[in-house]
């Protein structure tokens, strides 16, 4: 539902699905193809977005789905490139707070 009906917007590391759900909070899915690497290097990928989430998951609007997608550049990189990826993507689809993007 989420990739028939939501939007989508990429950087260099991730892609970002995002649709407006009926709930009072955000429910994320993350995803990484087997093209990024091996379970080893495609668990250390999930569990650094999911680490951005969550220590950055306040500054985010609540209300909606959003499928993470991992591109192969996301391999080798630390947790600063990935949690700045996220983010930018969540300014770009207007769901970051206004009072958060300028800290």
């Amino acid at each position: 539902m989420v990739y028939r009906k939501g939007k989508s917007c990429a950087n260099h590391y991730l892609v970002m699905y995002v649709l407006k759900n009926d709930f009072s909070f955000n429910r994320v899915g993350i995803s990484v193809s087997k093209k990024v690497g091996n379970s080893v290097v495609r668990h250390r990928v999930t569990r650094l977005i999911r680490e951005s989430y969550r220590l950055n998951g306040e500054k985010f609007y609540s209300g909606y789905d959003i499928v993470v997608i991992a591109r192969n550049t996301a391999k080798g990189k630390d947790y600063t490139d990935i949690s700045s990826a996220l983010l930018h993507l969540g300014k770009i689809h207007k769901i970051l707070k206004k009072e958060m993007i300028q800290s």
